[in-house]
């Protein structure tokens, strides 16, 4: 590898170790010209398959794409980078592991909606809104009834935030 100091034809590795879960290889490499370190990441490239989207409009999987999604949903929300990091990872591997050619966008949006539930239910609802184009209140109501039945009572106090009534309500501070 080139150094991008010098432009030294070669470096040599000192130091490897692996980053992000596995997927990725961290290399240290120094210049024997200049004598400058640097880091190098490794990743091996696999193919995802392309998103067909309304209209038989077919597009290449962009993974930029996907996390701007998670994240506008999960703006302003309490959850860790690396959580959001490892929700993306596995939307795509389970793209990957589908084996298609070609994947519609609606499946890429269920796999989006099923890491949300797990990361944050208000994220859930603000992406299941846009995504499922609620109209209404009554549609924001239903989905956040389906999304009560479906968690551990634990979880419930979450939703009494969003107005869904399936835990306590949130105290008031008291006057005086």
């Amino acid at each position: 590898m080139h150094c991008p100091f010098c432009q030294h034809e070669d470096t040599r590795v000192i130091d490897s170790r692996l980053a992000e879960d596995g997927a990725t290889v961290r290399r240290r490499r120094e210049c024997p010209q200049c004598g400058e370190r640097f880091n190098t990441f490794e990743t091996a490239e696999l193919k995802l398959p392309a998103i067909v989207k309304s209209g038989d409009r077919r597009e290449a999987f962009d993974e930029r794409k996907l996390r701007v999604s998670f994240e506008r949903a999960l703006q302003k929300r309490p959850v860790a980078s690396a959580a959001v990091d490892a929700a993306v990872r596995a939307v795509i591997d389970d793209l990957r592991k589908s084996g298609e050619r070609e994947v519609p966008s609606r499946q890429v949006g269920e796999l989006v909606m099923r890491e949300l539930k797990k990361l944050d239910q208000v994220a859930y609802v603000r992406f299941a809104s846009v995504y499922r184009r609620f109209e209404d209140v009554q549609a924001f109501r239903e989905e956040i009834e389906k999304l009560e039945r479906d968690l551990p009572e634990l979880e419930k106090l979450q939703l009494s935030l969003l107005g869904g009534g399936g835990g306590a309500e949130p105290r008031r501070p008291r006057k005086g």
